[in-house]
């Protein structure tokens, strides 16, 4: 799954902002329970993506007209903002497919990995340094994956762990771009300028697999797209009322609700091998969030003001 911060100032309310952010990954649980129903129902993954996105574009519109206003959404990085929207659009990709192939709880424990790529990413993209403390983490985590995906010698991991293990590396990939845009962009102008890029490669995509479905997958498509917006506005503005650090953690609350999901919808248990894997990434997760909260408040101290 990916989040913008919006560049306003913080509204310092942690308590809401872990509040607002437990109920954006109860929605986006809805979210991706809906899309896996989807493809159930016939639904090709390219109308999925196509559908989240255009459903949600009024919504994003309407969030910058009552917020920042639409003068907001000009912006100067268009190119930087494209580059954005094709890694995006593949990660959604990627994630829809992977939650489309297996169970809800094992695809939401691989997606728990994004901040382990993230790190990753950020050392070889950003020059980052990466000490000992998240190094650790991050061989922790991996560890984790391990127990979650199970390769052997007898049979390698499945297709769709991987695929979801891809998906996991694309959204970390997005975290780096937003990073970036986030030095002069707001997040509703980001927000918008990727739902609306996106749709003009997915109406091209959509000449070749769009077609007719029952009333019944259409309702489940509208509400893949009006949770996907409501889950983008509502982890966004956990940023805006809390640190990172502290709405961060609640993301790993997802997997009760995708187990919830998978239990009612699909009849389906999280695998042994998932609820073993799931503590020890979420550990190195959280390892590494605290890092980040530790070193942020040293530079605080340091360079007050910054």
């Amino acid at each position: 799954m990916s989040s913008v911060s919006a560049i306003a100032a913080p509204l310092h309310r942690p308590i809401a902002g872990a509040v607002v952010r437990l109920a954006s990954v109860a929605v986006l649980a809805l979210m991706f329970a809906l899309v896996k129903l989807a493809g159930q129902h016939g639904v090709h993954l390219v109308e999925a993506v196509f559908y989240r996105q255009a459903f949600a574009l009024p919504f994003v519109i309407a969030w910058a007209a009552i917020g920042p206003g639409l003068a907001s959404l000009g912006t100067r990085r268009i190119g930087m903002h494209a580059s954005r929207m094709a890694l995006g659009l593949c990660a959604m990709s990627l994630n829809f497919l992977g939650m489309m192939m297996l169970p809800l709880a094992e695809a939401t424990v691989i997606g728990f990995t994004v901040p382990l790529f993230a790190t990753m990413l950020a050392a070889l993209l950003l020059k980052e340094k990466v000490g000992p403390w998240r190094a650790g983490a991050v061989t922790i985590g991996f560890i984790g994956i391990l127990l979650v995906i199970r390769p052997d010698s007898a049979a390698m991991a499945s297709t769709g762990a991987l695929v979801a293990l891809a998906g996991a590396v694309a959204t970390a990939g997005v975290t780096i771009f937003i990073r970036q845009l986030g030095a002069t962009e707001s997040a509703a102008t980001t927000v918008f300028w990727f739902t609306a890029l996106s749709m003009i490669p997915l109406s091209v995509l959509m000449l070749f697999f769009g077609q007719l479905h029952t009333p019944e997958a259409w309702a489940i498509l509208a509400g893949v797209g009006l949770t996907g917006a409501i889950a983008q506005l509502l982890l966004t503005a956990s940023l805006r009322m809390a640190p990172v650090a502290v709405v961060l953690p609640m993301d790993y609350t997802g997997l009760i609700w995708a187990s919830l999901a998978g239990y009612l919808l699909f009849s389906a248990l999280p695998a042994p091998a998932t609820l073993m894997g799931a503590p020890v990434i979420i550990a190195s997760g959280l390892a590494i969030l605290w890092r980040e909260h530790t070193l942020g408040k040293v530079r605080e101290r340091n360079h007050p003001g910054t």
